[in-house]
C-alpha cells in the first residue's frame, strides 16, 4: 500500500496521541505530577523570557494556563505529523523523533523542584508507545512472497483507534481520582478550627450596585496567577515548613502544629503586579491563619537579615522584606479563605497573604519553607526575570458602573473600587469629559488592607462621553495620572471608560 503524506502526517498524530494518552494514564497512576503535557508545560513557563509570561497574562489573564497547554498541544500535533511525514520517507527516524519527545518530556520532568524517581516514565512511556505505533503503522512493503503490507482499510482502522484510545485514556486521566481518597476529598472533609479572633465586614461596606464587583470577591471568582501549570497537591499530613537560614534557630512546623496555634480572621486584598490599569487581577477576601511574625520570632532571625525567600512545593520562590513579615501588619500563614480551607488552586493546605506587597513577592502558595536571608545574597523567580526587589502595592482605583456601551441620558451612577493596601483610601475623585473632579461617595472601608467601593452620581447630557478616577491616599497622595506598564513595578495611570447617553 502506497501511503500519501497526509495520511502518514495522520499517522504521526494518532501515534501521539495513543502514546500521551497513555501517557497521563501512567502518570495518574504512578506520578501524578509528572503529566507529561504538563511537565513540558511547566519547562517551558521556567524557561520562558519576561516578556512572553507578561504577554500571556495580559492577552489571556487568568487564562494563561489554557492557552499554553492549547499552544503546546498543537506544537505538539504539528511535530507528530512531520514524524509520520518523516518515517514515510526515511524510515525510522519518523520513530526516532517521536521517541525523542518522550525523552524531550522525561527530562522535563526531571527538572521539576518535586521530582521523584519515576517522574520520567510517564513521559518515556509515552514515546515508546507512539515510536511502536508509528513504525507499525508506517512500516515498508514487505518483498512479494514474504508476506503483505497492511491494507488501506487495515491502516485506516488502527489509526482511528489509536486517536480514540488516546483521546479517551487523556480524558480518563484527566478527571480520575486515585485511590479513593484524593487530596480534593481530604479538603472536603476537612474542618478547621474556629478562629481566636473574627473579622467582620461592615454593612456599609457593600453598596449593592450591579455591576460593581462585590466587596468580598467569591473564592471561585478569586484571579489566579502563578507558575503551576499543574496544581500541587499536598496531603495536609505530610505538610512541613521549615524556617531556617539567618536564624538563631531552625523552626519546623507540621500542619497539626499550625492548626494548635491560635488561627485568626483578617480581611486583605491581593493585587498581581500583571494588573493593568482598570484589569480585574485583584480580588478581596477573609482569610483564617496565624501570623507569620510570631513563627519568626521562634526563629529569632539574625540582625544582618532584611529578606524572608519562600519556596513553594513546586519550587517558585519569592523574596519578602523581613520587615513586612515583622511589623504590625496582618501577614499570615493562612489556611482558610471565605469560611473554608483554602482552594486547592490557591495554596491548598497553606499560602502566605502578606498586605501592601505585590503576591509575585509576597503570597506564595503551597508554602513549605522559609529561608530567613538578604536581598543581596538570595534572589526569587521574578526578581530573576527583571521584576522590581520589594514590590509594594500603589495606588489604584477602577470604574466599575458603567461598563463601556450606552445609558440612559440624566442622572447616571458612576461606581468602582480603589484600593492601596496597608495605607488606606480617603477619597475618590470622578471627572467627566473635561468637567470638574467631583468627590465620589466611599463605602465604609473594611480597613487599610482592603479595597473599598466608591460611587458618584450626576447628570449626564445626551452624547459621547468619557469618564475618568482618580484615589485619594490616607497618606495625602493622589492617585498619578503617569501612565506605566506593569514592568517592573506596577502599572500606574487614570482609569477611564468610554459610553454613550442617549
Amino acid at each position: 500500500m502506497t501511503i500519501s503524506r497526509a495520511a502518514a502526517a495522520g499517522a504521526g498524530v494518532a501515534a501521539a496521541v495513543l502514546g500521551a494518552g497513555l501517557g497521563e494514564v501512567l502518570a495518574v497512576l504512578i506520578a501524578p505530577r509528572s503529566s507529561p503535557f504538563g511537565a513540558i508545560g511547566s519547562a517551558l513557563i521556567d524557561l520562558a523570557p519576561s516578556w512572553a509570561k507578561d504577554a500571556a497574562i495580559a492577552l489571556f489573564g487568568t487564562a494563561d494556563k489554557v492557552a499554553l497547554l492549547v499552544l503546546i498541544a498543537l506544537v505538539l500535533l504539528g511535530l507528530a505529523a512531520g514524524a509520520g511525514i518523516l518515517q514515510r520517507a526515511r524510515p525510522p527516524w519518523g520513530a526516532v523523533l517521536a521517541g525523542a519527545l518522550g525523552v524531550a518530556g522525561a527530562i522535563a520532568a526531571l527538572t521539576r523542584a518535586d521530582a521523584g524517581v519515576l517522574s520520567p516514565l510517564p513521559s518515556i512511556a509515552a514515546g515508546a508507545v507512539a515510536a511502536v505505533v508509528l513504525a507499525m503503522l508506517l512500516r515498508p512493503a514487505v518483498p512479494e512472497g514474504v508476506g503483505e503490507g497492511m491494507s488501506r482499510r487495515s491502516f485506516l482502522t488502527t489509526t482511528a483507534v489509536a486517536v480514540i484510545v488516546g483521546a479517551g485514556a487523556a480524558a480518563w486521566a484527566a478527571t480520575r481520582e486515585v485511590g479513593g481518597r484524593t487530596v480534593a476529598a481530604i479538603r472536603s472533609a476537612l474542618r478547621l478550627p474556629a478562629p481566636a479572633a473574627t473579622a467582620s465586614v461592615p454593612t456599609r461596606a457593600e453598596l449593592g450596585l450591579d455591576g460593581l464587583a462585590p466587596v468580598v470577591t467569591p473564592n471561585d471568582e478569586f484571579y489566579r496567577i502563578d507558575t503551576a501549570l499543574i496544581v500541587p497537591e499536598i496531603d495536609p499530613s505530610a505538610w512541613r515548613l521549615r524556617i531556617h537560614g539567618l536564624v538563631e534557630r531552625e523552626v519546623e512546623l507540621t500542619w497539626d502544629e499550625l492548626l494548635a496555634l491560635p488561627l485568626s480572621e483578617h480581611v486583605v486584598t491581593l493585587a498581581c503586579v500583571s494588573n493593568e490599569v482598570g484589569g480585574d487581577l485583584i480580588g478581596n477576601a477573609v482569610w483564617l491563619g496565624h501570623p507569620i511574625r510570631d513563627l519568626l520570632a521562634r526563629a529569632a532571625p539574625l540582625p544582618e537579615a532584611d529578606m524572608v525567600l519562600s519556596r513553594s512545593q513546586d519550587g517558585f520562590t519569592a523574596g519578602t522584606p523581613l520587615e513586612a513579615l515583622t511589623d504590625d501588619r496582618d501577614a499570615l500563614l493562612a489556611v482558610g479563605m471565605n469560611g473554608e480551607p483554602l482552594p486547592i488552586e490557591h495554596g491548598f493546605p497553606v499560602r502566605m497573604v502578606v498586605p501592601g506587597l505585590y503576591g509575585y513577592v509576597s503570597a506564595t502558595k503551597w508554602v513549605v519553607e522559609l529561608e530567613v536571608t538578604r536581598f543581596d545574597r538570595a534572589r526569587a523567580y521574578w526578581t530573576d526575570r527583571g521584576w522590581s526587589e520589594r514590590g509594594p502595592i500603589k495606588l489604584q482605583s477602577r470604574i466599575d458602573v458603567p461598563r463601556a456601551g450606552t445609558v440612559a441620558a440624566g442622572e447616571v451612577t458612576f461606581a468602582g473600587v480603589a484600593w492601596h493596601q496597608h495605607v488606606g483610601v480617603t477619597g475618590v475623585e470622578v471627572q467627566v469629559d473635561d468637567g470638574p473632579w467631583r468627590p465620589a461617595a466611599l463605602a465604609t472601608a473594611i480597613s487599610d488592607d482592603t479595597w473599598v467601593q466608591w460611587s458618584l452620581r450626576t447628570e449626564v447630557a445626551p452624547g459621547d462621553h468619557e469618564v475618568r478616577c482618580r484615589a485619594v491616599s490616607a497618606d495625602g497622595s493622589t492617585q498619578t495620572s503617569d501612565t506605566a506598564p506593569p514592568a517592573p513595578d506596577g502599572a500606574t495611570g487614570w482609569h477611564s471608560r468610554r459610553f454613550s447617553a442617549e
